[in-house]
């Protein structure tokens, strides 16, 4: 099991660790913004060194991974940073701020022959594992469209309204469904969206991505409104839908198979949560660095680059329709 670091001090590093002890992760250090919040999250959760210092955590012999967790626009300098130090990386989602920063990211850990994946957790959630296979397995024939939307009107973090901390409700929130067309989907050919822009963070927005095939997802996110928290994934024989909160839940309904199952009754699928749902990928990401992995295969640089793209198109799309 490797050895961890944390980089952040916020309250999803606070998810992530407790999660973390849950599978006997070793975590030998913490970094924070200032030495009183890194001693106070060590305190919380019994870790024996804490600083403010990040060349101090990354200099560590005893630390061989990090996790980083600070506002998004920080993820590229830090994420080199810990890689130039010789640590293998998980950097919590979006990765980068652009997919050019991404691809720098892959190269570098590429040169360095060290692990690096962004953390999207939803891939490794067990509901989402099993889906995956189903429908790759031809349960409901060739996928032609998937739908999903994330909107809550609050934030659930400081910094996702800034501009200056590369605040962007796309990249919070509204990656997890473009994560889930780019399964099913790939990378879209074409992209229209339109959203809300306040002082250079965009708000809110939906998007269709469209494909040579004429299949097409149709997405939505907000941080200023509800919107439906739940998604589907739609095919020749029938449809999935995952209910709400479909990135982090247990439970879908699968209306495939005979009619009665497509119309009536729907199979259930339930797979309980178990702690903060970080486990599985903290598992899996352990597993691959004690292979040799440089990559996890489930969510390789190729995948995290396409859909580190398509973000960019979509806020590329945003911006020249509100001019």
């Amino acid at each position: 099991m490797p050895s961890w670091g944390i980089i952040g001090t916020g309250d999803i590093s606070d998810r992530v660790v407790a999660d973390l002890i849950e599978v006997k992760g070793r975590i030998a250090g913490v970094w924070g913004r200032t030495a009183e919040r890194a001693s106070a999250f060590a305190a919380r959760h019994g870790i024996a060194f804490s600083t403010s210092d990040r060349s101090a955590l990354l200099g560590r012999g005893d630390i061989d991974t990090v996790y980083i967790a600070t506002p998004a626009d920080t993820h590229t300098s830090i994420a080199l940073e810990a890689l130039d130090a010789g640590k293998h990386v998980l950097v919590e989602k979006p990765i980068a701020t652009s997919a050019s920063d991404a691809e720098l990211l892959f190269a570098r850990a590429a040169a360095a022959e060290r692990f690096l994946m962004e953390a999207m957790w939803m891939r490794f959630n067990p509901l989402h594992v099993e889906l995956i296979d189903r429908i790759r397995r031809g349960e409901l024939g060739a996928v032609r469209s998937v739908r999903g939307s994330f909107g809550t009107p609050f934030f659930p973090r400081p910094g996702k309204e800034r501009p200056e901390d590369g605040g962007s409700i796309l990249r919070d929130r509204g990656i997890y469904p473009v994560t889930l067309a780019h399964w099913f989907l790939g990378e879209p050919d074409a992209v229209h969206a339109y959203g809300v822009i306040s002082d250079g963070v965009d708000l809110a927005g939906h998007a269709t991505l469209e494909h040579g095939s004429g299949a097409f997802a149709q997405l939505a996110w907000s941080g200023v409104e509800f919107l439906d928290l739940s998604a589907a994934v739609s095919g020749e024989r029938g449809w999935i839908t995952l209910d709400p909160m479909f990135w982090a839940g247990g439970d879908a309904r699968v209306h495939a198979g005979s009619v009665d199952r497509i119309f009536r009754a729907p199979e259930r699928i339930r797979h309980p949560r178990i702690g903060n749902g970080y486990g599985p990928m903290l598992e899996a990401v352990s597993a691959a660095i004690e292979s040799g992995l440089r990559e996890h295969p489930w969510h390789d640089a190729h995948t995290t680059i396409a859909i580190t793209r398509t973000l960019d198109r979509i806020l590329t799309d945003i911006a020249s329709e509100s001019r």
